[in-house]
């Protein structure tokens, strides 16, 4: 479908994801490996172009709808919302590092071809190294974490220069000297492909390097991380609603009053009611900063260059609190589901806890532990967080 129609038709086109990958989001999670026929899916649907320009086959969609539809694919399958939710956090990079020329080019590309971008950026790995060979870098090195590269077309890569200097680059995902290994076998997360990919002698050429401003080179720069944090706390939310809808089917169908209840059915067990209750506040509390936050960035984002360090920093802490909430949302919810399903919630070919390991890895990401820090450093210093890759 064209993402250029009507947002009604993005929403169709979202639908029908979701439904086939929950179809066979639990099967899938038993495998790992890599989700070829459901990456598939996600370029067919139109949905990978949706931050791109109108002039360039996308449908030019603001951070709040873009970041929605991660999180309603969150509540079926965090895998493949992790990978869908850095195509466009990557697709930002190229424009928010590079010069207006690069970004034409690879948006162009990107629309012309239906490119799927994967990661290998990572910048605490510090292994990857870019040394001059005449006309152009020479690439050398392994990088971890590297979500979506498999199957992928294009990659945004990282690596240091001869000076210690972190350059980031757009480059072709088959070129010469990339080996994309199939190593990723986590607990959760389990089709994100988040292993390791290997440079040997890798040819980068000077207009693929994003240099202009750089990375975090300028508070609209440095807006790249706080894009970032949203897109996984959307996760974490899609998780924490995927998995009461789960609870809540199975209540419906399958679930049993305990035998003191004094009650019939499990729809007047007072426990399981208050239970359901005290998820859904913690719930909508989450979503409601986690929307107020997005909104906020959206509005900082439109401000393109004028936007200053004060009104970056004011926007990275709306996100912290968005992140830690619906952290702590997702790893409860999605524990406490088996609260409302009983024993027979637990049966392994339902694969239920998957949603609880899925936050539990993806939660990892980076500590929350620190979001708090730059919270309170804000509320006894008045210090607003210094912009990072995390920050």
């Amino acid at each position: 479908m064209s993402v250029t129609d009507e947002n009604g038709d993005i929403l169709n086109a979202l639908s029908e994801l979701k439904l086939k990958l929950k179809t066979t989001a639990a099967e899938r999670d038993l495998q790992g490996g890599t989700a070829f026929q459901e990456r598939q899916y996600l370029r067919d649907s139109g949905l990978l172009r949706l931050f791109l320009p109108e002039k360039f086959g996308g449908a030019a969609q603001s951070w709040p709808f873009i970041l929605r539809t991660v999180r309603e694919i969150a509540s079926v399958d965090s895998s493949l919302a992790h990978i869908y939710g850095f195509q466009h956090l990557i697709l930002a990079t190229i424009q928010l590092f590079g010069t207006p020329e690069q970004t034409e080019r690879f948006f162009a590309e990107t629309g012309q071809n239906n490119l799927f971008w994967g990661n290998a950026l990572n910048p605490l790995d510090k292994r990857t190294l870019a040394i001059r060979s005449g006309d152009h870098l020479s690439i050398t090195g392994r990088k971890s974490f590297c979500s979506g590269a498999r199957d992928s077309d294009r990659l945004l890569i990282s690596a240091l220069d001869e000076d210690g200097q972190l350059l980031v680059a757009a480059i072709p995902s088959n070129r010469e000297g990339i080996t994309i290994h199939n190593d990723w076998d986590n607990i959760g997360q389990r089709q994100t492909d988040s292993g390791s990919v290997e440079f040997e002698g890798v040819q980068l050429f000077e207009d693929e390097i994003l240099r202009n401003p750089g990375p975090l080179g300028s508070p609209y720069a440095s807006l790249r991380p706080l894009i970032a944090q949203l897109s996984l706390s959307n996760i974490y939310l899609g998780l924490a609603q995927g998995a009461l809808q789960e609870a809540v089917a199975f209540a419906q169908t399958q679930g049993r009053p305990w035998f003191s209840a004094g009650v019939e059915t499990v729809g007047e067990d007072p426990y399981i009611l208050h239970r359901l209750g005290e998820l859904t506040v913690e719930i909508r509390a989450a979503e409601a900063l986690l929307d107020q936050a997005t909104v906020r960035l959206q509005a900082a984002w439109d401000r393109d260059d004028d936007l200053t360090p004060e009104q970056r920093g004011q926007v990275a802490l709306d996100v912290a609190a968005a992140k830690v909430a619906t952290s702590r949302a997702g790893l409860n919810v999605t524990a406490q589901l088996f609260d409302i399903t009983g024993a027979r919630g637990t049966n392994g070919a339902l694969r239920l806890d998957r949603y609880w390991r899925n936050a539990r890895v993806h939660s990892l990401h980076d500590p929350v532990d620190y979001k708090l820090k730059d919270l309170g450093d804000w509320v006894l210093n008045q210090k607003l967080p210094n912009p990072s890759f995390y920050s």
